[in-house]
C-alpha cells in the first residue's frame, strides 16, 4: 500500500490525483491533503478519502475546516512549516507536488530532502532553484517522476540508459509540444484587448486560471523549457518548442539516427499521473483510449516570439542561468494576477517581466535564502511597474 500526500490536492492536478487513486484503493492510501483557502472543496475531499492529515494555509481556514470535518479522525494544521512537515512525513511514501508557485518551493524540496517519491507538478521547484534541488534529490536518494504531460512524455521517450549516461544516450534533441493556447491563429494586432475570460479558455486541457493565461502567453512553455533543462540535462540549445495544436503528441525525443520516439494519448492530466503514481507499471487511469482514425491531422508550427515574447524571456532566463529564471517567476506571477485582476492588459504581462527582469542583476542561486531574497525583490519591482502600467 502506497501512502499519498497531495500538496494542492483542490488544484486540478490535485482533484485528478485523486480520481486516480479512488480507482485503486487496493494500491494507494491518502495520508494527506492540502489547500491554500478552498475549505469546502478541502472538507469534501477529506470525507472522501478521510487523511490523517489536513494542512491550509490560516488559522482562519483551519478553525472552519475543523468545524466541517469534526467528525473525522483526520487532524487539522495550517501554514508554510505544516506544508513542509506533512511532506517530509515518515508516514508518507509518495508526494504529490501540485502547489502552483512559489509557494510550492519549500514543501517540495522538504519532500526531496526526507527521500521521498516526488510526483513534480509544481515548476517553480525547478525553475526558481533547478542545481539546489536535483542536488537534494541526489544527496537524499529521492525519487522524482515528472507530471507535466510534456515532461512525462520525454520521459517516458528517453532511454532506460539516460538517466544513468545522459551523453551516451544518443539523444539529439528534446522536442516540447505546446498547443499554441487560445490565441495562436488571433491577430497579434488585438492581443492587446485580450479579457481574462478568453485567456483562460483553452482550447484542450482544463486548467487553474494562473496556468491557463500562462498557456496563452507560453511562459507556460518556458518554464517548461527551464524545467527540461534540470530534470534531462538538457543545454538550451537542445531543447526545441514545437507549436502542435492537436495537443495529441505530448513530447518527442529526437536520437543522432534520424529516429523520432513521440507519447501519445488524449489531453487529459490523468495518464501522466497513473504513469508516475504506478511507475514503473502501467494502471488503469480513467482516460480513454486514442483513436487515430479520428485524427484528421497533426499539424506542428514554429513559435513565433513577436507573438508570444514571454517564451523568448524564458529561454533568456535559462541562458543566464542563477537566479535569473527565479526573477522571470516572480515577476511573471505578479504579471499574471494583475492582469486576471483587470489592473493591466495582456500584453503589459510580458512587458512587466521584461522590464523587472532588465532592472535587477541577478545572482548565483547558491541557496533557498539567496533564491527567495531575489524573488522577493523581483515581486516588488513588478508591484512598481503594474502600478505604473495601471496609472497610465
Amino acid at each position: 500500500m502506497q501512502r499519498i500526500t497531495i500538496l494542492g490536492a483542490t488544484g486540478s492536478i490535485g482533484a485528478s490525483t485523486l480520481d486516480v487513486l479512488a480507482r485503486h484503493p487496493e494500491k494507494y492510501q491518502v495520508h494527506a491533503l492540502t489547500a491554500h483557502g478552498r475549505v469546502d472543496e478541502l472538507a469534501a475531499q477529506c470525507r472522501a478519502f478521510r487523511p490523517a492529515r489536513a494542512v491550509v494555509g490560516t488559522a482562519e481556514a483551519a478553525q472552519r475546516l475543523a468545524q466541517l470535518i469534526a467528525d473525522l479522525p483526520t487532524s487539522v494544521e495550517y501554514g508554510a512549516q505544516a506544508l513542509c512537515d506533512v511532506a517530509a512525513s515518515p508516514d508518507t511514501d509518495t508526494v504529490m507536488a501540485a502547489i502552483v508557485g512559489g509557494a510550492g518551493l519549500a514543501p517540495t524540496l522538504a519532500a526531496a530532502r526526507a527521500g521521498k517519491k516526488v510526483l513534480l507538478a509544481n515548476k517553480e521547484a525547478l525553475v526558481m532553484s533547478g542545481q539546489l534541488f536535483m542536488d537534494a534529490v541526489k544527496e537524499h536518494k529521492a525519487t522524482l517522476l515528472p507530471i507535466d504531460s510534456e515532461h512525462n512524455a520525454i520521459f517516458q521517450s528517453l532511454p532506460q540508459s539516460y538517466a544513468r549516461q545522459p551523453g551516451d544516450s544518443g539523444v539529439a534533441r528534446i522536442l516540447l509540444t505546446a498547443s499554441g493556447g487560445p490565441f495562436l491563429n488571433r491577430a497579434v494586432d488585438t492581443l492587446e484587448d485580450v479579457t481574462p475570460e478568453e485567456a483562460c479558455k483553452h482550447p484542450n486541457w482544463v486548467m487553474g486560471r494562473k496556468i491557463s493565461v500562462d498557456s496563452a502567453t507560453m511562459m507556460n512553455k518556458g518554464l517548461e523549457v527551464i524545467e527540461a533543462h534540470w530534470l534531462f540535462g538538457a543545454p538550451a540549445e537542445m531543447i526545441e518548442v514545437v507549436i502542435h495544436p492537436q495537443s495529441v503528441i505530448h513530447s518527442m525525443v529526437s536520437y543522432v539516427d534520424g529516429s523520432v520516439v513521440a507519447q501519445l494519448g488524449n489531453p487529459d492530466m490523468r495518464t501522466p499521473i497513473a504513469h508516475a503514481l504506478a511507475f514503473p507499471e502501467r494502471i488503469e487511469s480513467g482516460v480513454g483510449q486514442l483513436d487515430l482514425t479520428r485524427m484528421a491531422s497533426l499539424q506542428f508550427h514554429r513559435p513565433d516570439y513577436q507573438r508570444f515574447p514571454c517564451l523568448a524571456l524564458a529561454f533568456e532566463a535559462l541562458r543566464d542561468g542563477g537566479t535569473a529564471p527565479a526573477l522571470l517567476n516572480a515577476a511573471n506571477e505578479v504579471a499574471v494576477q494583475a492582469f486576471l485582476d483587470r489592473r493591466i492588459g495582456f500584453r503589459d504581462i510580458d512587458r512587466v517581466i521584461g522590464r523587472v527582469m532588465d532592472e535587477i542583476a541577478h545572482g548565483a542561486a547558491a541557496s533557498i535564502e539567496a533564491v527567495m531574497e531575489q524573488d522577493a525583490r523581483a515581486r516588488a519591482a513588478a508591484e512598481r511597474v503594474v502600478a505604473g502600467l495601471a496609472r497610465a
